[in-house]
């Protein structure tokens, strides 16, 4: 693992970090829209707390 760390340059480190983000974020996004698609609630619906 310090091998890696001393390694890998650091733009590439960044560059890395941004994907697994971005690929994150998509990924959540997706799995709330099927659970709410699945426990019939309306995507543009507001929810009342």
């Amino acid at each position: 693992m310090i091998g890696h760390l001393v390694l890998t340059p650091h733009h590439l480190d960044n560059d890395h970090h941004l994907h697994w983000s971005r690929f994150r974020r998509r990924s959540q996004a997706r799995a709330r829209r099927c659970h709410y698609q699945r426990r019939g609630h309306h995507p543009h619906m507001r929810l009342q707390y």
